[in-house]
């Protein structure tokens, strides 16, 4: 399936459904491409559609050095996700929604970043744990469901370019992929429930 293909799923599916608002879920593992696929959708459907990331509901570095969890940013256990069920119901009923936004640049997290406003119907919202297969994370409701699937080598490559854009040395890139970012890919490839729809890239 092309993103034409999805963005025209997701159009006649939001026309059927005739709700407030469509709620689109774009998950997968870090490095497949979740932000550029919800940008060229959101592009696609045009006007009255918005992205809505779930990484601006990462803890703060200081809250996770305080529990032992820096070294497993991105990892479910590592962000407010109570905070974020809470914004999927606020977006389901309210006109207007402030929403949180994550500077991967300075490494936090910017409340009141972005606003969903009223005219705003269809929501691509994107996120390595939007279908985690766990509480509290199971919780979470959509309207439709997409997973992207990228083979493992890919993704490596992918976060190798990534880290080095961020500064990263090749060693300090190596070492945080192998482990975080490798056992994040594969707790969320296992342990994500089936989506309505799969997007493969190789």
């Amino acid at each position: 399936m092309t993103p034409q293909d999805l963005a025209a799923t997701i159009r006649a599916r939001a026309e059927e459904a005739g709700q407030k608002r469509f709620l689109v879920a774009l998950a997968g593992p870090p490095g497949a491409g979740k932000s550029t696929l919800a940008a060229a959708l959101v592009q696609a459907l045009g006007a009255g559609a918005r992205a809505v990331p779930m990484d601006g509901f990462h803890y703060d570095d200081g809250i996770l050095i305080a529990r032992g969890q820096r070294d497993r940013k991105g990892a479910p256990e590592t962000f407010d996700v109570h905070g974020f069920l809470h914004l999927l119901t606020r977006l389901r009923h309210e006109d207007e929604v402030a929403i949180p936004l994550f500077d991967r640049d300075l490494e936090i997290s910017r409340a009141g970043a972005d606003v969903v406003t009223a005219a705003d119907k269809i929501l691509v919202v994107e996120g390595n744990w939007l279908l985690l297969d766990e509480e509290p994370w199971q919780q979470a409701r959509y309207d439709l469901t997409v997973w992207i699937d990228v083979p493992e080598a890919e993704l490596d490559r992918r976060l190798v370019a990534r880290w080095a854009h961020h500064g990263k040395t090749a060693e300090a890139a190596r070492a945080w992929i192998d482990g975080n970012d490798l056992p994040n890919i594969r707790r969320a490839v296992a342990g994500s429930r089936t989506a309505d729809a799969v997007i493969s890239q190789d």
